[in-house]
């Protein structure tokens, strides 16, 4: 289905989406108590992460940069994937989307697909696009979280939040699509399954069948998605002080494969933009499901245990035709391009498990928020896979699809490791203006099968000034650590060697102010992070004493840096009777200082400058307009920096109206998102860059019972 509409008709016939529940804390019990009430519509501000210290301490008392991007403004934006939400936080910026993935970006370092994001605090493999619908908040936890999460990059973490049960009754149905002829159903049901509300449930179900803009070049079809998703959390109170909760979810995930575009050696799109150069046939199909269990117990009015276990199995097959320009073209047209297909299948197992104890008490005259726990990971990691043969393709023709199955294919060796760390935190009071943290880890991993074991210590300090109640100035320190594995070329003068660890050091001096009776939150840091131990891989001569008479031909070493540098600011909340809004600009100077090709160039897809808006305001009581701008500055989509990605604004707009309909409140929402039909880059490098969308209408229909 496919929509004709002027910008003028828009603002004009817009409508709004329903408000959803939204879960309060009780305090009748010990234990966490979940009611549904109204929306406070003052959600753009969120006070606590619970990723930023693993608990609920008030983001004022977090000696941190963390932005929280609740739930309320990404259905408010009508967004599908993680993408759409992470545009909310300037700190974070996309890479490319191959093979049916996203990957981020934060403070211009890259998120590791096995280490760079959380579900409830348990680290997930994330090499998939990750599913919205099931999350109450996103939380941008930015420089290191080794002290708390073990092995991760230098730049942060994307904690996701999910959704709780709910003690009363509730039933949202919701059904959006676009201009491109995508649809989307969503259900979301919760409520108690006994009179003693005991035992409660939330329940999430969504299919979703997307068409892209893009077509691919042998016959002009769009790209297609089609996914389910179903997601079930119980509750159960064991008793007043001790909670139960499981949590089960499944993705299936089929997707037409867009590698993206090829840039020429000005930064131009080469051909079309609405160009897809994979085979039609070419597609990813995921499979991932996760089942945990968490228990809580309230041992006292002060001190608390719990417990978390998650196993996560993500199976992938990946037909893929792998496009590539010939070599030494920039026409595709002229001189056509090749495909190397092969049918892969992908085996990833990821078990992780943690304990927290925490408690609260009085010693030497201070306050003491205290902390001491341990997390544990399992990996596994198998492939099987069979290549086809190089083929040379017309654009135009029909690519011929070769006879693969990947049963047929060469089966790897299995990859394992383990790792687990133990942590220990205070956040000391020392007066109403002072606060002091303090935290250690320790972490193990051990891969089986090889000697690639690597030791960590990871710290963290903090404190924090209050000078008025309303505003703190904090500075911190902290350290991230990954594991580099070791050198497996044979024709690398250090085959068989160890890597170390690269360690990223942190130094950040920051500040948060509520304001208006604290329904607006300001921030702001400025950062410091360096990255150590990169590792440098440099050709041999002839006539080096090391190539030992063409024995070797590479020669790798450790001693590299990059450092970033920057500066945040933002704010989130109310600023006005009707108004309100969540922005956040960042600069970031960013550079390698290794001694190679890469001395002093600026990483693929850091901009200097970039920045993010989104407002609200209400017309009347029913109906609310909103209007969105992100900017991102000039990125370099090569590493040697001769490829530039030009800046851009993308502009977006929309309108909700809600209505009472027999008793139940139905509302409806129309976005445009990209007003002015900007063309612009985004994620990726020259090789495989995502073309920016164009213009694209939505409109949403949401029913609350």
């Amino acid at each position: 289905m496919v929509f004709k509409y002027s910008v003028i008709g828009l603002a004009v016939g817009s409508a709004l989406m329903a408000m959803p529940v939204i879960a309060e804390v009780a305090s009748d019990k010990n234990i966490e108590r979940i009611n549904v009430t109204g929306r406070t519509f003052n959600d753009y501000k969120v006070g606590s992460a619970s990723g930023a210290m693993r608990g609920d301490i008030d983001l004022m008392d977090t000696p941190q940069s963390v932005n929280v991007i609740p739930d309320f403004v990404t259905d408010e934006q009508l967004a599908t994937n993680l993408a759409e939400v992470l545009v909310n936080d300037s700190s974070v910026t996309a890479g490319t989307t191959r093979w049916n993935r996203q990957v981020f970006s934060i403070r211009g370092f890259e998120l590791d697909s096995g280490n760079g994001y959380l579900i409830n605090g348990h680290q997930q493999w994330s090499h998939y696009v990750q599913p919205i619908e099931t999350l109450q908040q996103v939380e941008v936890l930015k420089g290191p979280s080794s002290m708390l999460y073990g092995q991760s990059g230098p730049g942060g973490l994307v904690n996701m939040v999910t959704k709780k049960p709910t003690y009363d009754s509730m039933l949202d149905l919701g059904f959006d699509t676009d201009g491109f002829g995508s649809t989307r159903a969503q259900l979301d049901a919760g409520g108690s399954l006994n009179d003693a509300q005991s035992l409660r449930y939330r329940g999430v179900l969504v299919k979703q069948d997307t068409k892209y803009w893009r077509e691919y070049s042998a016959n002009d079809e769009n790209q297609e998605r089609d996914r389910w998703l179903g997601y079930l959390n119980l509750e159960f109170d064991v008793s007043d002080d001790v909670l139960l909760s499981v949590k089960y979810d499944h993705t299936q995930d089929k997707a037409g494969i867009d590698a993206g575009g090829w840039l020429d050696k000005q930064g131009n799109v080469i051909g079309e933009r609405k160009t897809v150069w994979d085979a039609p046939w070419a597609f990813t199909d995921n499979t991932v499901s996760n089942l945990g269990a968490d228990l809580t117990w309230q041992m006292s009015d002060d001190w608390k245990v719990k417990v978390g276990y998650n196993d996560q199995q993500f199976n992938r097959q990946r037909l893929d035709s792998a496009p590539s320009l010939n070599k030494g073209s920039e026409d595709p047209y002229k001189d056509g391009y090749t495909i190397n297909p092969f049918d892969r299948y992908d085996d990833w197992q990821h078990k992780t498990a943690y304990v927290d104890f925490t408690g609260e008490f009085s010693l030497a005259g201070m306050e003491h928020q205290f902390l001491i726990g341990a997390n544990y990971l399992d990996y596994f990691y198998q492939q099987q896979i069979q290549k086809g043969k190089s083929q040379p393709v017309i654009p135009g023709q029909p690519i011929i699809q070769q006879d693969l199955d990947y049963h047929q294919g060469k089966l790897s060796n299995p990859s394992e490791y383990k790792y687990y760390g133990f942590y220990l935190q205070d956040l000391m009071t020392l007066n109403e203006q002072w606060k002091l943290l303090a935290g250690v880890r320790y972490d193990e991993q051990k891969k089986d099968g090889e000697g690639e074991n690597s030791y960590a210590v990871s710290p963290k300090f903090g404190v924090i000034y209050s000078p008025m109640a309303n505003g703190s100035i904090y500075v911190n320190y902290s350290k991230s650590f990954t594991p580099q594995g070791g050198v497996t070329d044979p024709l690398n003068v250090n085959h068989n060697t160890d890597l170390k660890p690269e360690y990223g050091i942190q130094y950040e001096v920051g500040t948060k102010w509520e304001l208006f009776d604290d329904s607006l939150l300001l921030t702001a840091a400025i950062f410091d992070i360096t990255l150590e131990n990169i590792s440098i891989t440099e050709a041999l001569t002839a006539s080096d004493p090391l190539s030992e008479n063409g024995t070797y031909t590479w020669i790798t070493t450790q001693g590299g840096e990059q450092k970033h540098r920057g500066v945040e600011v933002g704010a989130q909340g109310k600023i006005g009777d009707s108004w309100f809004v969540t922005s956040s600009m960042m600069y970031l100077d960013a550079e390698y200082q290794t001694g190679d090709e890469r001395e002093g160039k600026t990483p693929i897809d850091t901009p200097e400058w970039s920045a993010n808006i989104w407002t609200r305001y209400e017309v009347t009581d029913k109906l609310a307009m909103n209007f969105g701008a992100i900017y991102v500055g000039e990125r370099f989509a090569n590493t040697t920096n001769s490829i530039t990605k030009d800046g851009y604004v993308r502009f977006d707009i929309g309108a909700a109206y809600t209505m009472d309909i027999m008793g139940k409140d139905v509302s409806i929402r129309a976005n445009v998102r990209n007003l002015f039909d900007t063309e612009y880059l985004d994620g990726g490098s020259d090789k495989m860059v995502t073309i920016g969308q164009d213009r694209n209408f939505s409109v949403a229909v949401e029913a609350k019972f």
